[in-house]
């Protein structure tokens, strides 16, 4: 009995990790999800902004609209590598969240099979005594029938 508490308390707590990791893992997920939808949004807006400029461009343009649009072309390139730059590091984190997960579901399962074990342990002693006892009785049985029969 004194096995089964601490690996009781194994379980739970590595139960407990295993949740955490996989809330964990979740936020990662949206944190990347959302990282990469704003980066194909900028992307998006940068192609539909050179499709616009083209249009413009066609009919004749002024210089200072061309250097206001190559101005904002150069930010707005700014912002889509420092959005790469944030999905990059959160395709990181997903992965190392992803890592984290694996690892603690893996130290869960050992646990639940050493316990498993310990179980089918406990089953096969509890069934030996079991067939002690009854061969025990049985015994019994039959030496009190031969000596009532002797009698």
């Amino acid at each position: 009995m004194a096995e089964k508490l601490p690996l009781a308390t194994l379980i739970e707590l590595a139960q407990t990790k295993t949740d955490q990791a996989s809330r964990r893992l979740g936020q990662l997920q949206n944190a990347h999800t959302s990282a990469a939808a704003k980066l194909d949004m900028l992307l998006q807006y940068r192609q539909e902004y050179l499709e616009q400029f083209n249009g413009q461009m066609q009919g004749g343009m002024p210089s200072a609209q061309v250097r206001n649009f190559q101005n904002f072309i150069g930010t707005l390139d700014g912002a889509i590598e420092q959005q790469r730059a944030l999905t990059l590091q959160a395709d990181t984190r997903l992965g190392l969240g992803r890592s984290d997960w694996q690892h603690n579901k893996r130290r869960l399962t050992s646990f639940d099979t050493l316990a498993d074990r310990v179980r089918q342990q406990e089953m096969l002693v509890a069934g030996k005594k079991e067939q002690r006892e009854s061969d025990e009785r049985s015994a019994r049985q039959f030496y009190l029938r031969t000596t009532a029969l002797a009698d």
